[in-house]
């Protein structure tokens, strides 16, 4: 039930990080919109066989862009929901029971939560986000200190009759944008890429490797993307060549070195240096192919083209902000900004963090001034220790940072032990066993004890604990 602190909040996104803000956000007794510009729930991990209608390395057609054969990287045991294990379907649909099951599998299990608690009557389907922007420039829609309280979204809805839009305008209390981050490719500066004939893609528009038999391919990266898309291609491909920066650990992981050395067809270049007009892909190396395909598995850039707020947030080299926390400016949030990070678990802390600043239950945000201080020193001591301004929202699995953000923030329940050395030893294993990691394990102790409590080992979980501020164990 709505309280005196109750807001009316738009949620923009019902992907994961959408549809666990939406779930918070009614706990804590706000009046919740979410907006999905697509026919369906689920954000990326929604399937379209479709690709790019006609703009191979941009995004005019699919927004996702996940290919066919794509599965889990991280462990479904640690891939769910504080309160919501990501069991296998047992109904005889023909699930996938896989420890890394296919994209279909997590697509279910982000139908079966949104069914569990009732968020389908919250979201508008088939709904674009045109612009959110505050209320008014000054004034009404403001508060006595300038910060917005109030902001105006412009929406356009396909209508009942065919070609019909409607367009509309609705003032929210809050919005959390809740878009995602692998929808508009990144693309790298190649001299010659706009004079190569030949064909050339982004991995957003990668569905399967039917149209690469007999080819010669270059994969540009080789990161999670670029090495499963390079080892599904070896498979039906005359030759794969995977260009990277650098030859250190970094760049290519053992597994992946060791995978270069079983298949005779596979090979690792630096990075290219030219494109040339008769097909020739020239290598800083000094190899050169004459290609057929170019695959760019390069990352995504965020995107938040419906913004308009004056300069509160940018973006600049993916860097969003400035975000206090990866979440806040007053008034605006943002949910699943983080890369490497325990998904859906961390989005979820940050949901819950949102919600509750809202509706009271936890102290006001700081004064703007510290907030905008605490993220430029975050930005400049990550710039101190190395990391690129690319890789700001990086916590590269940092399990006792994200721990200590949940219980700081909003009394979230800890990681327990045996999923924090279940993760660790997947991303040891995706890097020392690139091609067999998913199906070749082999489980600690303390891992196996875990399984057996949680109910794992048996399918059926545990009695369901209060999901308010639950301690797992």
């Amino acid at each position: 039930m709505a309280s005196s602190s109750s807001k009316k909040v738009c949620v923009v996104g019902a992907g994961v990080s959408g549809l666990v803000s939406a779930r918070e956000l009614r706990r804590e007794g706000h009046d919740v919109t979410v907006m999905e510009q697509s026919g369906g729930i689920g954000g990326q991990w929604l399937y379209d066989p479709r690709t790019d209608a006609g703009d191979p390395l941009g995004v005019a057609g699919a927004q996702s862009s996940i290919y066919a054969s794509l599965r889990l990287n991280t462990p479904r045991e640690t891939t769910s929901l504080s309160d919501f294990p990501f069991f296998p379907t047992n109904d005889g649909t023909g699930g996938d029971a896989r420890r890394y099951p296919l994209h279909g599998e997590f697509l279910s299990y982000i139908r079966d939560f949104c069914g569990a608690f009732g968020l389908m009557d919250a979201v508008r389907l088939n709904t674009k986000v045109l612009h959110v922007g505050p209320l008014a420039p000054c004034g009404r829609g403001r508060g006595h200190d300038g910060a917005v309280t109030r902001w105006m979204v412009r929406w356009s809805r396909h209508g009942d009759c065919e070609g019909q839009v409607v367009t509309a305008e609705e003032v929210f209390d809050a919005v959390v944008v809740a878009v995602g981050q692998n929808t508009q490719p990144r693309l790298p500066t190649i001299n010659g890429m706009d004079k190569w004939s030949r064909r050339q893609l982004h991995s957003h528009s990668y569905r399967s490797p039917d149209s690469f038999d007999d080819q010669v391919v270059v994969v540009v990266g080789c990161h999670p993307s670029g090495t499963d898309i390079a080892l599904e291609l070896c498979t039906v491909a005359r030759e794969v060549h995977i260009s990277v920066k650098s030859m250190d650990a970094a760049a290519v992981v053992p597994g992946m070195r060791r995978a270069v050395s079983r298949h005779d067809n596979l090979h690792l270049h630096l990075q290219i240096d030219c494109l040339c007009e008769d097909g020739q892909v020239m290598f800083a190396d000094g190899s050169c192919v004459v290609a057929d395909s170019i695959i760019y598995c390069t990352g995504y850039d965020f995107s938040f083209p419906f913004l308009d707020t004056g300069g509160l947030v940018t973006v600049d080299d993916n860097r969003v902000g400035p975000l206090f926390e990866h979440t806040f400016p007053p008034s605006l949030s943002f949910v699943g900004v983080p890369r490497m990070v325990v998904v859906p678990r961390f989005y979820e802390a940050q949901a819950r963090w949102v919600a509750q600043v809202l509706s009271g239950r936890r102290p006001p945000l700081p004064p703007e001034e510290e907030m905008l201080r605490a993220a430029e020193y975050h930005h400049r001591a990550r710039e101190e220790a190395g990391v690129p301004r690319r890789q700001s929202h990086n916590i590269f699995f940092d399990v006792d940072y994200m721990d200590e953000f949940g219980a700081k923030h909003c009394g979230f329940p800890r990681l327990p032990e045996w999923k924090k050395e279940l993760l660790r030893s997947s991303v040891a294993r995706l890097r020392d066993a690139t091609e067999s990691y998913r199906d070749d394990y082999r489980d600690s102790g303390l891992v196996r004890e875990g399984l057996q409590a949680q109910g794992w080992l048996t399918g059926r979980p545990p009695p369901p604990p209060d999901t308010r501020v639950e301690n797992e164990s």
